[in-house]
């Protein structure tokens, strides 16, 4: 397929933009890239005229099983997300809940523009858990990583069963996703049980994603011990990293790992400030994720902005604090375009197949486009548009690996009905197990007093 005369993001080495330019995909892959390019016979061609072009963006971080639960914790603090599902209600969450949610969550991905999902799945209490997970996933034409996990036992528990090392076996060597990682996080109890999970990921070869620095939860304490064990890799990922010292970060940046940053949910629900302020003088490669659709949005249109404001929120108090004015900024909006689909490619170890747009690469890529919207036009400035202007309902064009998933603005042979019945079995299953009044107040929290300061400036009679 030929796309014409669009403004094309590369996302290459020299990030280079190319105007009223053209991108060739034959077969899965992406063939050439210029003005007025010569396609072979029986071509489908699409105007990409008025819009932009750019790599698929890659989430290195989404719970994709919580997905069938959307916008429920929509007022949840991380203590009452805890609750819920490591204490209380996740445990109710049958297989074909875990198919449900991410069939759903897979989609929504799709729909978005996000080509790559690394599935952070630790609600997988049992092998039928795993099982309905891939099936999920390997249902939905996208590419897809299984970050698998257990919330219900400690990593040393399920990493060493005879049913885990089987799963590895028949669902993932030699399957049909595109990625797998060990998802545990390290509590810094100094008897280090995770070692036990670590030496299974260096056995398997596979990389660990892990919650790191998140208040209350983990910290210095972890890396440290994770550090000192030498299990701190090249293809670790720690997801938010929000709390964590200097040395933290030290540690991070000289063995190799990335920080996957999920700011809508570190401003919100409390793991700490978003920490590309932190990240970006340590040198620690970033990349970006939505977390989880309980609380959030699902794209990462959201991600992206969200990230350049914090980021910048934080240069401005630090500046404050001492007097002194911001007159440029240091984080750009073509830093977390690139976070959004280049550093996702660099974290999951894929950058030579995705993540830019260049010949002989995955033809992985987005078309944003959107000829009924008056804010598609004037494009000035492509990255600034790209993080700050464009939303979901501008994804005009979706190809994953040369193939079409999303055409002038629907999905392509997407079964919503089907996803929708089995999401709607699941809230009717777990809406009666918990109850109607413990399903209610699971969604509503209690409201802390309000205290009004005194206020000394009344007018009296």
């Amino acid at each position: 397929m030929l796309f014409r005369n669009g403004l094309v993001l590369t996302m290459d080495d020299s990030h280079t933009v190319l105007e009223n330019a053209d991108v060739l995909v034959v077969d899965d892959k992406i063939a050439e890239i210029g003005p007025n390019l010569t396609a072979p016979d029986g071509h489908e061609e699409i105007d990409a005229t008025g819009g932009i072009l750019m790599p698929g963006m890659i989430d290195t971080h989404r719970h994709m099983w919580q997905t069938a639960m959307r916008g429920y914790g929509a007022d949840w603090t991380l203590t009452q997300y805890f609750v819920w599902y490591y204490l209380e209600s996740g445990k109710h969450f049958r297989p074909e809940d875990i198919y449900a949610g991410n069939l759903l969550g897979a989609l929504e991905a799709i729909d978005s523009g996000v080509t790559t999902t690394v599935d952070w799945s630790h609600g997988l209490q049992s092998v039928d858990h795993a099982d309905a997970a891939v099936d999920a996933l390997e249902a939905v034409p996208g590419r897809f990583v299984l970050a698998y996990g257990n919330i219900q036992q400690g990593p040393w528990e399920w990493s060493t069963s005879k049913e885990f090392q089987e799963f590895y076996r028949r669902r993932i060597e030699g399957g049909k996703l595109a990625g797998f990682q060990m998802a545990f996080d390290v509590t810094g109890d100094p008897a280090f049980p995770e070692k036990a999970a670590f030496e299974v990921a260096r056995e398997l070869g596979v990389p660990v994603t892990t919650h790191a620095g998140v208040w209350g939860a983990t910290n210095d304490d972890g890396i440290r011990l994770m550090h000192d064990g030498g299990f701190m890799n090249p293809g670790n990922v720690y997801v938010h990293a929000a709390t964590l010292s200097s040395d933290s970060y030290h540690r991070i940046a000289a063995t190799g790992g990335s920080v996957s940053v999920s700011t809508e949910s570190e401003q919100s629900a409390g793991q700490g400030y978003p920490p590309t302020w932190q990240l970006r003088k340590h040198g620690i490669p970033v990349s970006l994720s939505m977390d989880t659709s309980v609380w959030w949005s699902g794209d990462l249109f959201s991600a992206m902005r969200t990230t350049l404001s914090a980021d910048r929120a934080r240069e401005h108090l630090e500046a404050h604090s001492k007097q002194e004015t911001v007159t440029h900024h240091h984080l750009r909006a073509e830093q977390v375009v690139d976070w959004a689909t280049r550093g996702g490619a660099k974290a999951l170890g894929m950058d030579s197949t995705i993540g830019a747009l260049t010949p002989g690469r995955q033809a992985d890529l987005v078309l944003i486009k959107n000829d009924s919207s008056p804010v598609m036009f004037p494009l000035l400035n492509a990255y600034g548009h790209v993080a700050f202007q464009a939303q979901r309902g501008d994804v005009h064009t979706v190809v994953v690996g040369g193939r079409v998933v999303k055409r002038d603005g629907k999905l392509v042979d997407a079964d919503l009905a089907t996803a929708r019945a089995k999401v709607e079995a699941s809230i009717e299953h777990l809406r009666s197990t918990m109850g109607e009044d413990a399903w209610k107040q699971g969604m509503n929290p209690d409201i802390p007093e309000a205290r009004i300061l005194h206020n000394p400036y009344q007018y009296t009679k």
